[in-house]
């Protein structure tokens, strides 16, 4: 009873957090429930499918607004599925059933949140940078479109390993390569191709790892689906400048300890 209302109270903290600053998911979560005392890929497997659940209703809600670029999550999917598929497979058929492969996903997820840090902190620089086409679009930018797969199939490793990337990550690599895509369409397209990776790396762990908690899942959305939204409501009321360096910092300090402690 008291690990559930803990899983209900993280889901509401984190789902608070990505209302009001847009970020913080994966990022948070996994941390979060593994400093809990969760085991590693329990608590990497469950939060891919959380994501995949809350996700899928921003995704609808902007495929009906036409804020979704289809061919640019064509393009990430292209390579980020078949990514997370291989990666699956690899750590069920690869890997020894009494190997503790828990240091390997320690330090994917380290690796990944001081990234994910780094990007939060770097972001408005990297969009004013990107969005400076008075010396004309960038080698990367004309080259984009094979760029988005190889981008895509790295992420579709690194989402599987940690569960982290799939947010913040991915919008500041639309950013970068597709500078003429307005702040709507990179938040739409982040969150339309975040749903099936997340699921397809969820249902990974599950089929061929064995990695999800239901009950933990189930406390996480019963905490999380209502403090999303009022952590959104609340976003106007707190300054973001404020709240994205502090979430960053705190994401890069983890990250290190996960990475190298």
């Amino acid at each position: 009873m008291i690990d559930f209302l803990f899983y209900i109270l993280a889901g509401a903290g984190v789902g608070l957090a990505v209302g009001l600053t847009g970020v913080g998911g994966g990022s948070l979560m996994t941390p979060l429930l593994i400093l809990w005392g969760i085991p590693e890929k329990i608590a990497i497997g469950t939060d891919l499918l959380y994501a995949a659940i809350t996700k899928a209703g921003g995704a609808w809600t902007h495929a009906k607004q036409r804020s979704v670029r289809w061919d640019v999550v064509a393009l990430l999917a292209a390579g980020s599925i078949p990514a997370s598929m291989l990666t699956s497979l690899a750590l069920s058929y690869l890997v020894n059933d009494n190997l503790d492969y828990s240091p390997l996903l320690n330090k994917a997820l380290g690796a990944m949140l001081v990234l994910t840090g780094i990007v939060l902190l770097f972001k408005k620089q990297v969009e004013a940078e990107s969005h400076d086409l008075s010396h004309g679009e960038r080698w990367y930018q004309r080259h984009n479109k094979p760029i988005t797969v190889i981008a895509g199939f790295a992420l579709g490793i690194l989402v599987t390993l940690s569960s982290v990337g799939a947010g913040a990550f991915c919008a500041v690599l639309l950013l970068s390569l597709y500078p003429r895509l307005s702040a709507i369409g990179v938040v739409g397209t982040d969150i339309a191709h975040a749903v099936p990776l997340t699921f397809i790396a969820g249902m990974g762990h599950f089929v061929l790892l064995g990695n999800i908690d239901f009950a933990l899942l189930g406390g996480l959305l019963v905490g999380s689906l209502p403090a999303v939204h009022v952590g959104a409501k609340l976003a106007n009321r707190v300054p973001n400048g404020i709240l994205r360096p502090i979430l960053a910092t705190l994401l890069v300090i983890i990250g290190v300890k996960f990475a190298f402690f």
